[in-house]
């Protein structure tokens, strides 16, 4: 690296600092950066500064961009934790060695095994299922697994997105550590043989071209489904309503799921207190707030979902270690990329 780009990366990272502290060396705080873009996490943070007196300093954006930020100010960054979602972008950062492993036995107590890093440098703090719609007007006989989204019965019938995004990646990477290789290669080569279109659009994308007859099956997670039918938007609603969900796999492993959640960052400065932020995201209110707030699962057991959440139905979830995601994620990729999957 060039000096001029040290630097450059340097003052970056004081700028940032900066933005952070607004100068107050004095007063507690912990720097997130978070790609949760979610308006009510305010709400969240606002709990734990007044519970434990720790002012929370947040950057948000994507959270490749904020990844890529992490890994370019290195031991300059200024941020104390990062809060993402999904297992493949935890693991996109273990292999950046942006995180540091922590010991919390409250963390270990709290948080299943299969939801969090075994080596403690990151925590799942809400699950998301991922799940199949159907028209059922339109489909005589909905596929029950993953796997029968490839069967030539549904040719045409199929809205999904992109092989770049990220839910996706770690889908193909759950069939993959099922089903084997040459099997995934299989499904996703019938997956994009029955496409109705080629994949555009954001989950809640999909789940509305259902509703408005462009397909008849689709695949997101649980939460986006969640806000059609509790929104302000009566046509909507009435049109995603009528659509049936299906938890696939429960005759086997069961219905995939992964995480948002949060590690802490190597080097960090307020490390004490972005501890205690970690371990303030496990306790029973900021899970409820996790339900309650963006309609998402709770991951301590014993807390329960919102009455909207729960009444999409009880599934057995795929309690394959979501740290698996991520090893498999490169050849996910390139295994969608032979299929031709856009």
């Amino acid at each position: 690296m060039t000096d001029s780009k040290k630097m450059c990366l340097a003052s970056a990272a004081l700028v940032a600092l900066i933005a952070f502290s607004g100068l107050a060396t004095a007063e507690e705080m912990v720097n997130v950066y978070s790609s949760r873009h979610y308006g009510n996490d305010d709400a969240l943070f606002e709990g734990f500064t007044e519970k434990t007196g720790i002012k929370v300093n947040r950057v948000e954006g994507k959270g490749a961009a904020l990844l890529e930020r992490l890994k370019n100010e290195g031991e300059a960054s200024p941020a104390d934790v990062f809060i993402t979602v999904d297992a493949g972008m935890f693991w996109r950062g273990e292999q950046a060695g942006i995180f540091q492993p922590i010991q919390s036995d409250y963390l270990y107590d709290r948080i299943p095994e299969h939801l969090r890093d075994p080596e403690g440098e990151w925590f799942g703090f809400s699950k998301r299922a991922r799940v199949i719609y159907v028209d059922p007007a339109a489909v005589e006989n909905p596929p029950s697994r993953y796997e029968d989204l490839a069967k030539e019965e549904y040719r045409g019938k199929i809205c999904i997105r992109s092989s770049s995004n990220i839910y996706n990646l770690s889908l193909m990477s759950s069939i993959i550590a099922a089903d084997g290789k040459e099997v995934a290669q299989d499904w996703a080569n019938g997956v994009v043989a029955n496409m109705a279109r080629n994949p555009t659009g954001g989950d809640t994308d999909q789940i509305k071209a259902v509703g408005a007859g462009i397909c008849e099956i689709s695949v997101g997670n649980t939460y986006y489904f969640v806000r059609l039918t509790t929104g302000e938007d009566a046509e909507l609603k009435a049109m995603t309503e009528r659509l049936d969900i299906i938890f696939p796999n429960q005759d086997d492993r069961g219905t995939h799921v992964n995480v948002s959640g949060a590690g802490v960052v190597k080097g960090a400065e307020n490390k004490e207190n972005a501890i205690k932020l970690l371990e303030y995201l496990a306790s029973d209110a900021a899970q409820e707030h996790f339900a309650n707030g963006n309609n998402e699962y709770p991951v301590v057991p014993g807390v329960a979902a919102n009455a909207a959440v729960v009444a999409l139905g009880a599934f057995k979830e795929d309690e394959l270690s979501v740290s698996i995601l991520g090893e498999f994620q490169p050849e996910a990729a390139k295994i969608m990329d032979r299929a031709g999957w856009k």
